[in-house]
C-alpha cells in the first residue's frame, strides 16, 4: 500500500528578535498557535496531535512542555515533545500522517536563549571528562571548522564576510527579523573575535520567537489551501559524538540524508528550484550546501551566491537562528515560497530543498524535499 502524501497546509511565524523583553515563552506559542489556523478553514478541533520542540536546558527547568500545554492547545490531545530542532518534530507529524493514524497535524517550535548561556548549552553537549572542562563547544568547533575550509578552498575572511552581509540583507528585506543596524562586510570584519578565523557576526545570531506549522492528509490540504506544497521526500542522520572522529571538511551525516530525502522524492539537487538551509556559521552553511549536493567540496561559496538553486532567500540562519526552532523555519519559509510565489520576487518556484541540523559542530542533519 503507498503511504499517503502529506501536505503542509498553513505556517506561521513570530517576528525573531534578539530579545523577546516583554513577552513569555506561553506568548511567543500561543501566539503562532492562533495564527497558523486564520484563513484554513480548520480550528484545533480538528487536530490529532500536537509535536513541539524545545530544550529543557534552554528553558532551565525539566519536562518544560508541561508549562507550555495550554498555549500549544494541547490539553486533551495526543501531545509529544521532540528535544531537537523542529524539523525532526515534522519528520515525526509526517510519519504519523502517513501511517494512517492520523490526518491533522500542528508542529510548533520556539526558542528563548535571551534567558540562558547560550555558550553553556553548547558545552553542556560535548564529552564532559576532557572536553567539557576546557569550554570546548560551539564556537570552538566551528573555528577549527573553518580554519580547514579557508585551507582548503582558498577563500579569504572578506569571502566570507560578503556572504554574510548578503544575507542580513536578506533577512531584513524579509521583515521577519528584527535588526537595528545592518551590518556591511566591512563592520562583520571589523566585529569581535568569535573563534578565529571567524567573528562574531559569522556566527548564526542566537534570537527569540516560535513557529507553528499545520500539516494534513492529502486530500485536506487540497480542500483547505489553495496550492499546498508536499513533503515528498525526507531524510535524517547523526554523525559520531565526537567532532576529531568526523570526516574532515565534509558534513558526512548531512549527505547521507541529503541522499536518502532525494531517494524518496526520486529527483536529485539539481532538479531543485530552492533552498533553505541552516547553518551553525558561515562555514557551517557552505559545508551544507556542500553536502547536500549543491555544489562541489570547496565550492559552497559560488553556489550560495550566484548558483542554479536559490539558497536562503529569506536570508537564512546566520541573522536569526531560533535555537530548537531554525530549521522548522526553514520548512515554513520554503513552503510559503512555494505555495506563495507571489509573496517573493524570484519566479515560481515549483520544487525545494529544507535543511536542519542540530548537535556541536552540526553533528546531526535533517533534510525534506517539498513539491508543488
Amino acid at each position: 500500500m503507498a503511504l499517503s502524501k502529506v501536505g503542509v497546509v498553513a505556517t506561521a511565524q513570530t517576528e525573531f528578535r534578539p530579545a523577546w523583553n516583554n513577552a513569555q515563552h506561553i506568548d511567543l506559542i500561543s501566539s503562532v498557535v492562533t495564527s497558523v489556523f486564520k484563513g484554513s478553514g480548520l480550528t484545533i478541533d480538528d487536530v490529532d496531535f500536537i509535536i513541539d520542540s524545545g530544550s529543557d536546558v534552554l528553558d532551565g527547568r525539566s519536562i518544560s512542555n508541561c508549562g507550555f500545554l495550554g498555549a500549544l492547545g494541547a490539553h486533551h490531545k495526543e501531545e509529544a515533545r521532540v528535544e531537537e530542532d523542529g524539523l525532526w518534530a515534522a519528520l515525526y507529524g509526517v510519519n504519523k500522517i502517513r501511517s494512517g493514524s492520523s490526518s491533522v497535524g500542528l508542529i510548533v517550535a520556539y526558542s528563548k536563549p535571551s534567558e540562558s548561556n547560550v555558550d553553556l548549552y553548547w558545552n553542556a553537549q560535548v564529552e564532559p571528562f576532557y572536553q567539557r572542562p576546557v569550554g570546548f563547544g560551539q564556537r570552538a568547533a566551528n573555528g577549527i571548522m573553518a580554519q580547514r575550509y579557508l585551507a582548503d578552498s582558498g577563500l579569504s575572511s572578506r569571502d566570507l564576510a560578503d556572504l554574510v552581509a548578503d544575507r542580513w540583507a536578506a533577512a531584513a528585506a524579509s521583515g521577519k527579523v528584527s535588526i537595528d543596524d545592518l551590518p556591511d562586510a566591512d563592520a562583520i570584519l571589523a566585529a569581535k573575535e568569535g573563534a578565529a578565523p571567524l567573528t562574531e557576526l559569522m556566527f548564526a545570531r542566537p534570537v527569540d520567537g516560535a513557529v507553528a506549522v499545520l500539516i494534513a492528509r492529502e486530500d485536506i490540504a487540497r480542500r483547505v489551501s489553495r496550492n499546498p506544497a508536499f513533503i515528498t521526500g525526507m531524510g535524517t542522520s547523526m554523525d559520531t559524538h565526537s567532532v576529531a572522529a568526523r570526516e574532515a571538511g565534509r558534513l558526512s551525516s548531512a549527505a547521507t540524508a541529503a541522499a536518502m530525502a532525494y531517494r524518496n522524492a526520486g529527483w536529485a539537487s539539481a532538479d531543485a528550484d530552492i533552498a533553505e538551509i541552516s547553518g551553525s556559521s558561515v562555514i557551517g552553511e557552505l559545508l551544507a550546501i556542500e553536502a547536500l549536493g549543491l555544489a562541489e567540496a570547496g565550492k559552497g561559496l559560488s553556489a550560495a551566491r550566484d548558483g542554479k538553486v536559490a539558497i536562503n532567500r529569506s536570508g537564512g540562519a546566520l541573522p536569526a537562528d531560533p535555537i530548537m526552532a531554525t530549521g522548522l523555519v526553514r520548512l515554513a519559509e520554503a513552503s510559503r515560497q512555494l505555495s506563495q510565489p507571489e509573496t517573493s520576487s524570484g519566479g515560481t518556484p515549483r520544487r525545494a530543498i529544507v535543511h536542519g541540523a542540530g548537535g556541536v559542530g552540526m553533528q546531526n542533519n535533517c533534510v525534506f524535499t517539498l513539491e508543488v
